[in-house]
């Protein structure tokens, strides 16, 4: 069976006998985002519910972490952070294939486009503004409060994560691209000293990842926790700024060269200066290096989706291999960045 479908019949038998209150028989429909685990909407007689698994195939070791995602979005239920309630993990794969997790469907709103076409000046400021709400409130949980100091490990977050998104990027690696190697290089030797900043980190912050309410500029769950780990937050941050350097339109999804006071948007540094009132900082120095960082694990994601997709085991083939093409021009972003101050 592959990314694209669901033995529902399977997923109606393991759910009527773990989860209380559940009756089929149940609908499935594939959401059409989310290209590392496949995710579907749950329509049953017991309610909606939505069910995230890990691909089918042979994966990368770590990667479609679909337990991990369960756990750190359980732990954050009743915090400041709006996380979709959880209801069970299945980490036998014998049921369907993989391992999966059941949570309860939010009706809400996603926004794709961070120009937010279809808002008014005052709706979109409010909307950017509840985005850096809600990412200080990730960066402000107790960890210890609710059971993630051991989410990650001790030690630099960067030099960590700059590891591991190199050897993840030669394990998926289908030709060489000039431009990333010279991003790698030039990362492992510009990683800053630890600073002792230690938080829980989403690891792929952005607009996309948000259900808002209908009728209001409220987040009601932040989704795709898949890249969550306790490290370093300014990651996060620099991951907003990321997007919004893309090109705007369906596939850059960013705010390059958009007039963003006329729409109410605010710049980069407006953005980070809001943050930083909201977590007490002065500033933030050589930002330049963490938002070359994020073009980088960007452009390792993106190079392992092309991988899965050139292997058959990808979510959404065409649209992999399309993204696949990308790896170049993330790469020569995250040189651009180091540039910057």
């Amino acid at each position: 069976m592959d990314a694209t479908t669901l033995d529902t019949k399977a997923v109606e038998r393991w759910l009527e006998g773990q989860l209380e209150g559940f009756s089929g028989p149940i609908e499935a429909t594939k959401f059409d985002v989310g290209q590392s685990n496949p995710t579907f909407r749950l329509d049953s007689a017991s309610g909606q519910y939505v069910l995230r698994r890990k691909p089918p195939g042979v994966l990368l070791k770590s990667a479609h972490a679909v337990d991990r995602e369960f756990r750190v979005q359980k732990a954050l239920a009743g915090t400041e952070v709006p996380v979709a309630k959880m209801h069970m993990l299945c980490e036998d794969d014998d049921v369907i294939g993989s391992a999966f997790y059941v949570m309860d469907f939010v009706e809400g709103r996603n926004f794709d486009d961070p120009r937010l076409p279809d808002l008014t000046t005052s709706e979109r400021a409010a909307v950017i503004d509840e985005m850096g709400r809600v990412l200080a409130a990730i960066h402000s949980v107790d960890i210890a409060a609710v059971g993630l100091s051991d989410y990650g490990p001790e030690g630099n977050y960067f030099e960590r994560q700059v590891g591991r998104w190199t050897k993840q990027y030669r394990a998926s690696e289908t030709e060489a691209v000039p431009q990333m190697d010279a991003l790698i290089d030039w990362l492992a030797a510009n990683i800053p000293a630890d600073d002792g900043k230690r938080t829980l980190v989403h690891g792929d912050y952005r607009i996309d990842n948000m259900l808002f309410a209908r009728d209001r500029a409220e987040v009601l769950a932040v989704l795709d926790w898949e890249l969550s780990t306790i490290g370093h937050p300014y990651a996060d941050l620099a991951a907003v700024i990321m997007q919004w350097q893309m090109p705007p339109g369906h596939e850059g999804r960013g705010l390059a060269g958009v007039d963003r006071a006329a729409l109410g948007l605010p710049t980069d540094e407006e953005f980070i200066a809001s943050y930083c009132v909201r977590m007490g900082l002065p500033g933030i120095e050589k930002f330049g290096f963490y938002l070359a960082f994020c073009f980088f694990r960007m452009a390792a994601i993106i190079q392992g989706v092309k991988k899965r997709a050139l292997d058959g085991n990808a979510s959404d083939p065409e649209r992999a291999a399309k993204l696949g093409s990308f790896v170049p021009m993330f790469a020569m972003a995250g040189l651009e960045a180091t540039q910057r101050g």
